[in-house]
C-alpha cells in the first residue's frame, strides 16, 4: 500500500467518527448495484476508472446533464469488497464512478472526451502519486454503442501525437458495480480544506471548468 493510500485511510480513520451517517472502515458493503430507482428511457449509465474515485465523482458532478455521480468498485475478483481490500490491491478492483446520465442533454461522446482529459491515459495502474492496480484507467462500456465511441476515441487520440506513450486505458464489459462506503459520497464537496482535496481534486476541476464551460455548471 503506497504512502498516499495510507495518508487517505488515516484521514478517514479520523473524519468516519464524526459523521452521524459513516460506515465503518471493515463495514462490508451489501448494496452491490447501483440505485437504479430513478432509471427511465431517457437515461444511460456508463462506469469509469480514472485513479482516485474521489476525482471521478468531483469532475461529473458538475457536469450538465449528469443526473448522479456513486463512487464503488468493479472489475474484481472478490464480492462486496470494502475500500480497505481495494486499496491493498489485491481484489483486482478499480476504484471507479459509476454516471447515470441523461443522453439528450450529454452525449456518451462529450462525457468521454472528459474523462480523456481528467487524468493521465498513458500511465499504466498510477495516477499522480496513487499507484497500484485500483487506480487504472479503464471504461466499463455498458452496450455496444457505448464499446464503439470508446475504442473510436481511443483509436484517435493514440494516432493523434498527442501523447509519446501508448495509451494504456482498459475497455471493457461492464461487471458487477459495488457501491463506495456512504463516507466516500461528495467527498470533495465536504472536504474541500483537505490537503487532498486542495493539491489533487481542485486543480483537475478546474482544469476540466476551463476546457469544457459549456458543459460544467457552478457547483460552488
Amino acid at each position: 500500500m503506497n504512502a498516499t493510500t495510507l495518508i487517505r485511510l488515516f484521514l478517514l480513520l479520523l473524519l468516519v467518527p464524526l459523521a452521524a451517517k459513516c460506515t465503518p472502515v471493515n463495514h462490508r458493503n451489501t448494496e452491490n448495484m447501483e440505485n437504479t430507482d430513478f432509471l427511465t428511457a431517457n437515461t444511460d449509465t456508463t462506469t469509469l476508472g480514472a485513479g482516485c474515485f474521489w476525482c471521478t465523482e468531483a469532475v461529473y458532478g458538475m457536469i450538465k446533464g449528469v443526473i448522479s455521480v456513486t463512487p464503488g468498485y468493479s472489475g474484481g475478483k472478490i464480492a462486496n469488497p470494502t475500500y480497505r481490500e481495494v486499496c491493498s490491491g489485491l481484489t483486482g478492483h478499480a476504484e471507479v464512478a459509476q454516471i447515470v446520465f441523461d443522453p439528450l442533454k450529454l452525449s456518451y461522446a462529450d462525457l468521454l472526451q472528459v474523462f480523456w482529459e481528467m487524468h493521465d491515459p498513458t500511465s499504466l495502474n498510477r495516477q499522480g502519486a496513487d499507484y497500484g492496480t485500483q487506480y487504472r484507467s479503464v471504461i466499463f462500456y455498458h452496450n455496444d454503442q457505448q464499446r464503439a465511441e470508446a475504442e473510436k476515441q481511443k483509436a484517435i487520440i493514440s494516432k493523434s501525437g498527442i501523447y509519446d506513450d501508448p495509451i494504456v486505458t482498459e475497455i471493457t464489459p461492464a461487471v458487477k458495480f459495488y457501491k463506495a462506503e456512504d463516507y466516500h459520497n461528495d467527498y470533495y464537496e465536504n472536504n474541500k480544506s483537505a490537503p487532498y482535496c486542495r493539491i489533487v481534486i481542485s486543480p483537475k476541476v478546474d482544469k476540466i471548468r476551463k476546457l469544457f464551460s459549456s458543459l460544467t455548471q457552478d457547483t460552488d
